[in-house]
């Protein structure tokens, strides 16, 4: 079945190619974060992407202590310098790269990682 997504924003995706478009590469700021909300039939996955340069990585928006959304009081994921996905509920800190976490109480734990591509500017979600 094919997924729908839409932005927690204005954004809605579109079908490119093999994978889904959730925005424009231009559309994240840099260093910059968007949430997601993937439809699957009935099913929703809450997803976040982060942007640093030219780079763009998506994880579950889940934390992996509690699995609460990282972002249930902010309209971001990342910290006030940018460089890292802040978990709002308690502060831990994850790795933008590969979501594990550096600081906090999951320490060592990592985000769930979707598959992700950029292809002609655009940000395609692959294989969810």
């Amino acid at each position: 079945m094919i997924a729908s997504v839409e932005r927690t924003s204005k954004l809605r995706g579109t079908r490119r190619g093999a994978g889904r478009a959730l925005c424009q590469l231009d559309d994240l700021t840099n260093p910059g974060s968007a949430a997601f909300v993937v439809k699957r039939g009935a099913a929703r996955l809450s997803v976040l992407v982060v942007r640093r340069d030219d780079e763009v990585f998506c994880y579950l928006n889940s934390c992996p202590h509690i699995g609460a959304p990282l972002d249930y009081q902010t309209t971001g994921f990342l910290d006030v310098e940018g460089l890292n996905i802040l978990c709002a509920y308690h502060g831990a800190l994850f790795r933008m790269d590969d979501g594990v976490c550096i600081s906090g109480p999951p320490e060592r734990q990592c985000l769930t990682p979707l598959g992700l591509e950029i292809k002609d500017g655009a940000v395609l979600a692959l294989g969810w």
